[in-house]
C-alpha cells in the first residue's frame, strides 16, 4: 500500500510526487482520504520537465476516472493559479497537446468561469461571447458564455449569435483565465484577437472574479 497521508507527500519531491501516483492502485483505501490540495501543494511545476507537468496532470486525471477523490474541480482557485503561474509555456503546451488532457483542462477552466461569475456586476447583461481556443487535434476548440438573468452558463461549441468572439491560444487563455496574464496586453501583442464588439469584450474578464495565485 502506497503511503499517501499528508504527512508523506510534503517529503516527497514533485517527480516522486508523480512516481508515486502512477503506482498507486485506483482502489487503494488511501486514496479516499486524500485531499487533492495536499497534492496541489506539492506540485512545483519549475522543478518538473516540460512532459513530466503534462504526465502528473495526466495521472491525476486518470485516476480521478477510475474512481479516485481527486478531480480538479475540488481543487481550490488558489492552489490552480499558482500551479498555472508556476508553469512555463512549453509545460502548458505540452499538457494542451494531448488531446484528453487538452479537453479535461480547458472544461475545468470554463465551468470555473461559471462558478465565478459576479452576478452583483451583471445588471441587466445580455451577451454571448466565443473563445475560440486555437492548435486542437481537430482544429479550434470553442467555448460560448452565454450572459444573462444575472448568470453565466458555459456550453461547449457555438449554440447562438455572439456579440464577441475571442480567438487565443491555450496557453495564453490559461494565464488569463487564472490572473496570470492581461488581455490588453495580449491584444496589443496579437496574442488575443477580437470580431465583433471589441468594447465588450476588453471587460468582459471583469465579470469574474479572477484567483489570484
Amino acid at each position: 500500500m502506497t503511503n499517501l497521508t499528508t504527512e508523506a507527500i510534503a517529503k516527497l519531491s514533485p517527480k516522486d510526487l508523480i512516481k508515486a501516483l502512477q503506482q498507486v492502485d485506483p482502489a487503494d483505501p488511501a486514496l479516499r482520504e486524500l485531499d487533492i490540495d495536499v497534492i496541489a501543494r506539492g506540485i512545483d511545476p519549475k522543478k518538473l520537465g516540460q512532459d513530466e507537468f503534462a504526465d502528473l496532470l495526466g495521472t491525476l486525471g486518470d485516476l480521478a476516472d477510475a474512481g479516485a477523490d481527486l478531480d480538479l474541480a475540488k481543487m481550490d482557485p488558489q492552489n490552480f493559479a499558482r500551479i498555472v503561474s508556476r508553469a512555463s509555456k512549453e509545460q502548458i503546451e505540452a499538457v494542451t497537446a494531448r488531446p484528453g488532457l487538452r479537453e479535461r483542462v480547458l472544461d475545468e477552466v470554463f465551468r470555473r468561469m461559471e462558478v465565478h461569475f459576479r452576478t452583483d456586476r451583471a445588471g441587466a447583461t445580455r451577451a454571448v461571447v466565443h473563445f475560440r481556443l486555437t492548435g486542437g487535434a481537430s482544429g479550434d476548440d470553442v467555448y460560448e458564455a452565454v450572459i444573462e438573468d444575472a448568470s453565466c452558463t458555459i456550453n461547449k461549441g457555438a449554440t447562438r449569435e455572439s456579440r464577441a468572439t475571442v480567438t487565443l491560444g491555450p496557453v495564453e487563455f490559461l494565464k488569463l483565465a487564472t490572473g496570470n496574464a492581461s488581455a490588453p496586453v495580449l491584444f496589443m501583442t496579437g496574442k488575443l484577437k477580437v470580431k465583433g464588439d471589441l468594447g465588450f469584450a476588453a471587460g468582459f474578464m471583469s465579470l469574474f472574479d479572477i484567483p489570484k495565485a
